[in-house]
């Protein structure tokens, strides 16, 4: 479980194909802390710790991984957003996020406020997911909160501390995110679902 509190950004510094897997060697300050079998958050894909060596670490994404969470498309130089798991006595300071990628989005905005910064979300038009008005969603494993959700669109706003401390710095218009849905309302939707069923 995680919070979608980012503690860091690693900077990926090789990756190698093993198999249709990749392994990834990331430099972190997070590195000499962490131990092989523990749960990271990559962008807000939950990965296992398989290596670990001064201040660099390696994890293993396997191809089903790839193929539903933007992992595939990075390179070396490139950053991610970092989470160890939760603490069980940690103050609880997001929201509730997984790990597990529901689909990907596209950013398709982005606007300059002189001080702030919104960004503009495009998912798949017939998604099983949704997002609410004031709802939580998590990008790239950042917790966040998004408005004027539409049928497939949303909008966060980014304050300057997230913007430095996460790779929302580094995002532009067309790139590629990885979105988790609020479990919660997945849990509602379902149920919900089934009532019309029955």
């Amino acid at each position: 479980m995680f919070t979608g509190i980012i503690e860091d950004m690693g900077r990926v510094v090789d990756i190698r194909p093993r198999g249709t897997n990749l392994t990834f060697e990331i430099q972190s300050s997070l590195a000499p802390e962490l131990k092989v079998d523990q749960s990271v958050a990559h962008n807000g894909v939950c990965l296992t710790v398989v290596a670990v060596s001064g201040d660099r670490y390696q994890v293993t994404a396997i191809d089903e991984t790839l193929k539903k969470t933007n992992l595939g498309a990075l390179q070396p130089g490139q950053y991610v957003n970092l989470e160890r798991c939760m603490s069980a006595n940690g103050r609880f300071d997001g929201h509730f996020v997984q790990g597990h990628v529901d689909e990907t989005g596209i950013c398709t905005g982005k606007e300059s406020l002189n001080g702030s910064w919104l960004f503009d979300f495009e998912y798949s038009p017939e998604s099983q997911h949704l997002t609410v008005e004031k709802g939580s969603i998590c990008i790239n494993g950042t917790s966040l909160t998004c408005f004027n959700s539409g049928r497939n669109t949303f909008r966060v706003a980014i304050i300057p501390y997230t913007y430095e401390h996460t790779t929302f710095g580094f995002l532009e218009p067309g790139q590629r995110v990885n979105l988790e849905f609020d479990v919660i309302g997945k849990y509602l939707q379902k149920i919900m679902a089934n009532q019309k069923q029955g």
